[in-house]
This record gives C-alpha cells, sequence and structure tokens, in this order.
C-alpha cells in the first residue's frame, strides 16, 4: 500500500511540474514568432513593445496566426482613424474638406489590410504589397494636415504617425509569413 500511494504521489508532483515546464516552452516559442517579426520592422523596440502586450499576439500559436492578429490591429487603428476624420469633418466647417479626403484615405487603408488579411494565407507577397501601399495613403494624410496647427489636425497627425508603426508591423508580419527576405531589402 504504501509503494502505491508514493508512486502516485511522484505521479502528482511530475504533471504539475510537467505544466510548469511546458509553459514557458510555448512562450519561448511565441517569442520566436515575435522575434521573425521584429526583425523585419524598423522600430524593432516598438514591434517588441506592442506585440508582446497585445492578448492576440502573444497568444499567437504561429506567423501566420500572429500576421493575422497583427493586421487586425491595424484595422482596428485605422476604423478608428478613419471615424475620427469623419466626425471632424462633420463637426468642423472649416476642416470638412480636408478631413474628408483623410477619411477617404483611411477608408482605403482598411480595404488594402482587409484585401491582406484575406490574401495572407495563399498569397502572403500579395499581402505585403497591400500593407504597404497603405503607406501612399498615411503620405497623403500627413501632406493634407501636417502643417495644421488646430487640435483636431494634430489629433490626427497622432494616429497617423502611429498607423506608420503599425503598418510597418504588418509588413513586417507578411514578411515573416512569406520568409523570403526579399520585401526587407524594399523597406529599407
Amino acid at each position: 500500500m504504501a509503494s502505491s500511494s508514493g508512486y502516485f504521489f511522484v505521479l502528482s508532483i511530475m504533471a504539475i511540474l510537467s505544466q510548469f515546464l511546458s509553459a514557458p516552452t510555448s512562450a519561448l516559442t511565441n517569442r520566436e514568432y515575435i522575434d521573425a517579426n521584429c526583425q523585419r520592422v524598423k522600430n524593432k523596440t516598438f514591434c517588441v513593445d506592442t506585440l508582446t502586450t497585445y492578448p492576440p499576439t502573444v497568444s499567437a500559436t504561429g506567423l501566420l496566426p500572429l500576421a493575422e492578429a497583427v493586421i487586425n490591429l491595424a484595422i482596428a487603428h485605422a476604423e478608428k482613424t478613419a471615424g475620427f476624420a469623419a466626425d471632424t469633418a462633420k463637426n468642423e466647417a472649416a476642416l470638412k474638406t480636408q478631413f474628408n479626403q483623410c477619411h477617404d484615405a483611411y477608408v482605403a487603408i482598411v480595404a488594402s489590410l482587409k484585401s491582406a488579411s484575406l490574401e495572407l494565407k495563399e498569397t502572403p507577397d500579395t499581402a505585403n504589397y497591400d500593407v504597404m501601399v497603405s503607406g501612399d495613403d498615411t503620405s497623403r494624410v500627413k501632406d493634407m494636415i501636417g502643417k495644421n496647427l488646430d487640435k483636431s489636425s494634430k489629433t490626427l497627425m497622432d494616429m497617423t504617425l502611429q498607423m506608420d508603426k503599425l503598418l510597418d508591423l504588418a509588413a513586417g508580419a507578411t514578411d515573416a509569413v512569406d520568409d523570403d527576405d526579399e520585401n526587407i531589402l524594399r523597406r529599407t
């Protein structure tokens, strides 16, 4: 009887230890995916800080799920920014034309990112292109409102600079899925 209870005790300890030992392995694997993405971006610190604190990227189980989570983060920011531009156009007559054009630019960014999300699995190069071409729209926004001194323009400018960073993360993520490194040279 003593040997069977001792055997049960040893098995219980081994089961508990295996749970603790297996958890860091999955975390390490996830960090490898994040590192693979962050090696492909301009601002590595922003990349690591963002991806290690955003729950969908922290829980990603591979490069493809990580890229999907990063693109979804960028889409959410673009939709929020499009909403801000539309609201400002409605509420501030002096900025109506500029902010309507900025809204249109962000609608185009959302469309490109959604397209990238759909293409990611089959054609990651095309997804990468769709993400990168969104940078043309953020440049257009910066050119339109970058010299404005009003609070709404400054807020939109901050949101656009954040969008640029998120687009860089998304480009890195789509490139990591493709894993042929040809796109790194295009972004430097």
